[in-house]
């Protein structure tokens, strides 16, 4: 579903590579997650695989897509196959919840009828059911995370990434995010997590890969059944 062989990325500027000589390769349906303190190389990562970013070196193929075929016209169809969450939420203060998420499938052409069809299910999975009219400054921080993660999973994306999805949230409110991404990866999605957070990780019990200045340094494969049931 993704993999990287031999990736790596310079910036004109910087000594050391960002990513250097990374391979990895995530199998669809699995939950992974990309550890690792800021700069390390965890965005890069996401910005290589959304094509925000070519590669200095190596090979990229995700959802069967060889990136050195990819052309510039086809990156706005591989981005809609690809859902991102962000730390910051990214909503549309004047938009309500519901508008929010049916912006995402909006710009993707879809009509009236599917988006009416679609963004209540999508609010139902992500327990905001009954927030579909409030504004986003009405929210929690959970719950505009959770308005974030229905924007990205509304088109029904084969991957989701999170990039940091916690970095704002208290611990408690962290955890029902991270159980809410598990629930999405049951459904069949393949999920990134990438995070920073050793303590919630820890609680995940899923398959981490550990990055350390551009490289990665180890993996952590559980041996146990998943905690979140």
């Amino acid at each position: 579903m993704i993999f990287f062989n031999r990736v790596s990325k310079f910036y004109p500027k910087k000594l050391k590579p960002v990513l250097d000589n990374v391979t990895l390769n995530i199998a669809p349906g699995e939950f992974v997650v990309i550890m690792g303190q800021s700069g390390a190389g965890k965005s890069t990562i996401l910005k290589l695989i959304t094509r925000e970013e070519k590669p200095s070196a190596g090979k990229i193929v995700v959802g069967g897509i060889d990136y050195d075929d990819l052309r510039p016209r086809d990156i706005p169809l591989l981005r809609r196959r690809i859902g991102v969450v962000f730390q910051d939420y990214k909503l549309l203060p004047h938009r309500t919840v519901f508008e929010n998420v049916a912006f995402a499938m909006e710009i993707s052409g879809m009509t009236d009828e599917e988006i009416q069809f679609n963004v209540p299910k999508i609010l139902e999975l992500v327990g905001l059911d009954d927030k579909a009219n409030e504004f986003p400054d009405a929210l929690s921080g959970g719950e505009k995370q959770r308005v974030a993660i229905a924007r990205a999973m509304v088109r029904q994306p084969k991957i989701l990434i999170a990039d940091e999805p916690t970095a704002n949230l208290d611990e408690k409110t962290s955890l029902e995010i991270v159980k809410l991404l598990v629930k999405i990866n049951r459904y069949g999605t393949t999920v990134m997590m990438i995070s920073h957070d050793i303590n919630i990780v820890k609680k995940l019990r899923h398959r981490v890969i550990h990055i350390e200045h551009g490289r990665i340094i180890k993996e952590t494969k559980p041996r146990s059944k998943n905690a979140n049931k």
